[in-house]
């Protein structure tokens, strides 16, 4: 790993000061960045460390109010998250493993920008925003909005996600469901998340493209008929490039596609109050 230096800013106003140079880089649970710097593929002078921020913070006003600097374990155990947003507890409990969660912040996950993450398509599905801060101020985006592509968001180089929000589940129906080719915690092949609100539906893929995805085609059929699940997930695959990786070619990931879908949906409408 090449030398660098430690920063530990106690503002978010001199984080993002110390940001404005091609050479720094955030460090917020540091899970992933470390194993891309010791792979090289990562190697910047500086690392800013977002810890003193006070970024770290759970709380629900209606809507759910996560500090980005939360660990994935505190929202795990959070007991005002395992009762008012059940499906978020479920999906963490096999993210990764309990050494990895301890550590891991929701902000870092989210802006590895990494295909195969559970939370990102959890949290379109859920309509949820992120809290964007930089020298310009603040902004409130969709969380879909922040991916481009294969490990790429859309942050610029001196902007940091400080939070996320999540909209109250209210009787919104929601599940996440994700195949494995290994263990439990590994990561997906394909990963499905469903919301349903009435005749309204949300679902979105993760893992078996370059970002997660919004399946608009199969919610249109889903809209059309409901119960014609089988058409909607041909019409998911006539919508989206499935790519092949470690975990899966992509005809195997097409026909989990397929499988996986229907299953959520089904969880989904078992879940509405």
């Amino acid at each position: 790993m090449a030398p660098f230096e430690l920063t530990e800013p106690g503002s978010l106003a001199e984080a993002l000061a110390l940001l404005d140079d091609e050479d720094a880089h955030p460090l917020s649970g540091g899970t992933a960045l470390m194993l891309m710097m010791k792979a090289g593929v990562l190697r910047p002078r500086r690392l800013v460390s977002l810890r003193r921020l006070g970024l770290d913070r759970i709380d629900a006003n209606g809507e759910l109010r996560i500090g980005a600097m939360a660990t994935l374990r505190a929202l795990e155990t959070s007991d005002l998250v395992r009762k008012n947003w059940p499906v978020l507890t479920r999906a963490l409990r096999t993210l990764s493993n309990v050494r990895v969660r301890n550590v891991a912040t929701i902000g870092g996950a989210l802006a590895h920008a990494d295909p195969h993450m559970d939370l990102p398509p959890l949290l379109m599905a859920l309509d949820a925003q992120v809290t964007i801060s930089g020298p310009g101020g603040e902004r409130r985006v969709p969380v879909e909005s922040l991916y481009a592509g294969y490990l790429e968001n859309t942050l610029n180089r001196t902007e940091l996600i400080t939070g996320v929000t999540v909209p109250a589940l209210g009787k919104r129906g929601a599940a996440y469901l994700k195949c494995t080719t290994r263990s439990a915690d590994d990561w997906p092949a394909v990963g499905i998340a469903a919301v349903i609100d009435g005749e309204d539906m949300r679902l979105v893929l993760g893992a078996a493209t370059d970002k997660p995805t919004r399946l608009t085609a199969a919610e249109a059929v889903l809209k059309r008929n409901h119960s014609d699940v089988k058409q909607a997930a041909e019409a998911a695959l006539a919508q989206v490039r499935i790519e092949s990786d470690l975990h899966g070619s992509a005809e195997y990931k097409k026909q989990l596609l397929r499988v996986y879908l229907g299953r959520a949906i089904h969880e989904a409408r078992s879940a509405v109050h």
